[in-house]
């Protein structure tokens, strides 16, 4: 069973050729990174645009990579939500076409899903049961996942993502887009311990988020109350680490308790992560080790699979086996889908 899976749910145009038997035989992401830096975040319409230029090409590519023909495929599947509208539909439309030409069934993934599986190419035996844990740019939500089709939202952030909240507070240090990587690689030089930033919600019951008090406290640190533009520029190379460090330690501090809290509640001792923070090293080397003080088994998907790719668009050939297809009349869904459908 081979399967063509596309990702286009923000700024990246992704797509892999999946074996059910060989494992992934070609992957292809197309960045929009430089598109997007004079704006200090992703726009909307140009993402649109992008993905419009790049879907054809990246699909041809990925074939050449697997050395594999259209006619070789026995499915397509496509990310259909969470996401920017016009970003899925240019997935989907393709998606759509390449399904009716061929006469293949076509496959609808939820990335959200697809991030928690992800982290099935580090294990042998499937990952399920176990608690979802997705944590990126625009997402950072816990999911007991009892099998590849049954996600039951936990919670999640109330206001910011944790790595909206990461670009935000680059910007704020006078760091360049994307500013996770480059907050990150800055904190590598910084004391985590000189400054104390709040930890929000981290002592409360209820499995939440919230960042944007955490940010708040970052841009008094730097610009002082009151002031409307907040720069970096009076300090000085280790303040600029000192803060960056702290503050990594703060988001990974309550991204790691609130972690452990919800495997705790459900009794399931897996936890799965994904998503684009889910690639910092700070992060995961803490998520490592309070995993292994509680006795959770921890898989944390390959830095490579962490950010946006169609690699974990493997899940579709889970939807596949089970019979899960869809009609043409497939629509997207951009905003956040809390339960499994």
């Amino acid at each position: 069973m081979l399967i063509l899976t596309l990702e286009s749910t923000c700024d990246e145009t992704a797509a892999a050729i999946i074996d059910e038997q060989r494992g992934v035989l070609g992957s292809t992401v197309a960045s929009q990174e430089e598109l997007h830096q004079k704006f200090n975040g992703v726009v909307p319409e140009i993402a649109a645009r992008a993905h419009l230029e790049r879907i054809l090409p990246v699909i041809h590519e990925t074939l050449a990579k697997a050395n594999v023909e259209l006619k070789d495929l026995s499915a397509i599947g496509v990310a259909t939500t969470p996401g920017l509208a016009g970003s899925l539909l240019v997935g989907l439309v393709a998606a759509k076409t390449l399904s009716w030409l061929l006469n293949l069934p076509l496959i609808a993934i939820n990335h959200l899903h697809a991030h928690v599986y992800a982290c099935q190419f580090a294990r042998e035996e499937t990952i399920f049961p176990c608690v979802g844990f997705i944590v990126s740019g625009g997402h950072s939500h816990l999911y007991e996942c009892r099998d590849p089709f049954s996600f039951e939202y936990m919670g999640g952030t109330i206001d910011d993502a944790a790595g909206e909240c990461f670009d935000k507070v680059a910007s704020m240090l006078d760091l360049p887009y994307p500013g996770g990587p480059a907050l990150s690689q800055l904190a590598k030089t910084g004391n985590p311990k000189a400054y104390r930033f709040p930890r929000p919600l981290l002592k409360e019951t209820r499995i939440a988020f919230s960042f944007s008090g955490l940010k708040t406290a970052v841009r008094y640190m730097i610009a002082g109350p009151g002031q409307k533009e907040v720069t970096a520029s009076h300090l000085s190379p280790g303040e600029r680490a000192d803060i960056a460090a702290s503050f990594e330690a703060a988001v990974a501090d309550c991204l790691v308790g609130k972690a452990i809290q919800a495997v705790k509640r459900t009794g399931v001792p897996r936890l799965c992560v994904g998503g684009g923070v889910a690639s910092n090293t700070t992060f995961r080397h803490q998520l490592e080790q309070a995993c292994e003080s509680h006795n959770i088994e921890c898989l944390i998907a390959a830095p490579e699979l962490c950010t946006d790719n169609a690699v974990m668009g493997a899940i579709a050939l889970e939807r596949l086996r089970a019979g899960h297809v869809e009609s043409l009349d497939l629509d997207v869904r951009p905003g956040l889908v809390r339960h499994s459908q």
